[in-house]
């Protein structure tokens, strides 16, 4: 029984750690949208919005990978199955 209870408490876990992934990708497309009126404005700037759109795109999927990771390591590797 207590195994079952870890098991369902780590898959709850994975799922709301997935959850995370709807933040970058909602930034992401805000970022996009944002550079794309920025150069509509002002076209001699493109490339200084372009290289910062990408780093900040960069920096809000890790926020994504790292709920991912999380979640993979909650269903397949499991270390509070050995707690017990």
């Amino acid at each position: 029984m207590e195994k079952a209870i870890v098991l369902c408490g780590s898959a709850i876990g994975a799922g709301l750690a997935m959850i995370a992934g709807v933040g970058p990708g909602i930034g992401e497309g805000y970022t996009a949208g944002k550079a794309c009126e920025a150069i509509g404005r002002q076209p001699e700037a493109s490339g200084k919005v372009t290289s910062t759109m990408i780093l900040g795109c960069a920096l809000a999927e890790t926020t994504g990978i790292y709920g991912f990771i999380v979640a993979l390591i909650l269903m397949f590797v499991n270390p509070f199955i050995g707690k017990l």
